[in-house]
């Protein structure tokens, strides 16, 4: 059995122990799926998972064990970094969320790496996902090469399946949205950014640099409080790291303390799958405004003199193609979110 073959088969089992199961509301609002397998008996889905774990660690001790619903899809979505020998244990889930989960693994000694994290993508991940037109908007629909779908002879199928989010448009979606995380991970590392080494992309995980160590891993900046003149010194750590991604064209797009990593003094940017093209999508200037203002409001709370605005004129006139405070005034009367 392939790994998407393991996916497709127990997606059912997924939604029986999925927590939205049990608000009623969002029962009321799933729709019924077509073609629907009948559910097989629980305890045959429970030795089967069991199996399948059997199968997969192969001579692996994977000290982890996931829950029953978990694993459906979770150990589908390591297996590569096992079979390219990236990683040979998996040892906690150390953060993440309904859209993706991250993993401390044990590296490969091939990696030069003791420890690495996997971001693993939650199979519901992108219909949960709010607003996502927005972040989408210019940006090329990529497959697991990273190469542009669009440019081959079925874009008009592609498209219309991503319109009407049939099962192959969420999927052709899903990889789209990894790889662009990956991608930009790879352009803004190699470009001195402070942000997670990027080491291999599968389906739906994403193998990256570790940042904490073997009890703890790094905790995000929202909980810190910082003295005065660190908080000024990673401001500026952050602050160039926004610089690196507008001159390669890329806006963050869910920048805060929240997706800011602490460990040992220093700061690393987290999770890019929402990133913008500042080039082509028309939302650029609130995105990038909005990221600078979560940005500053956390730093300011920390004793650094800091202002969004000004700090959006100063890079906008840079990097933006219309005059910043045309824009400024544009963005106090409009807001693409609604909010």
């Amino acid at each position: 059995m392939n790994h998407r073959e393991s996916y497709d088969e127990y997606e059912h089992y997924e939604d029986l122990f999925d927590p939205m199961q049990h608000d009623r509301q969002a029962r009321r609002q799933r729709r019924p799926q077509p073609n629907h397998r009948p559910k097989k008996a629980e305890q045959k889905v429970v030795h089967e998972l069991a199996d399948q774990l059997i199968e997969l660690e192969g001579g692996f001790q994977t000290t982890y064990r996931p829950s029953r619903y978990e694993a459906t899809w979770l150990l589908a979505a390591l297996q590569p970094f096992y079979e390219q020998a990236m990683i040979t244990d998996v040892l906690a889930l150390i953060g993440g969320g309904k859209e993706a989960g991250v993993y401390r693994c044990v590296a490969h000694p091939s990696t030069g790496a003791t420890l690495l994290a996997a971001k693993v993508y939650r199979p519901r991940m992108f219909r949960q996902l709010r607003n996502d037109k927005m972040y989408r908007e210019g940006r090329a629909i990529l497959d697991a090469d990273a190469h542009s779908v669009m440019d081959s002879m079925h874009q008009d199928r592609i498209a219309r399946a991503i319109g009407k989010k049939t099962a192959f448009g969420v999927q052709v979606s899903h990889t789209s949205w990894l790889m662009h995380e990956f991608t930009a991970l790879q352009q803004l590392h190699a470009a001195g950014a402070a942000v997670p080494k990027p080491f291999l992309a599968a389906d739906n995980a994403i193998l990256m640099s570790y940042h904490g160590d073997e009890q703890v891993a790094a905790p995000t900046l929202n909980g810190i409080e910082l003295d005065e003149g660190e908080a000024r010194r990673l401001f500026r750590v952050v602050e160039h790291t926004v610089e690196i991604m507008l001159r390669h064209g890329l806006i963050h797009g869910d920048l805060s303390a929240y997706n800011l990593l602490y460990w040992e003094g220093e700061v690393t940017v987290i999770d890019f799958p929402q990133i913008v093209d500042i080039r082509s999508n028309a939302s650029a200037a609130f995105i990038l405004h909005r990221d600078l203002t979560r940005i500053c409001e956390y730093f300011a709370a920390q004793g650094v003199a800091c202002s969004a605005d000004a700090l959006f004129e100063r890079l906008w006139r840079r990097y933006g193609r219309r005059d910043p405070k045309e824009v400024l005034a544009d963005l106090s009367r409009l807001n693409p979110e609604g909010e």
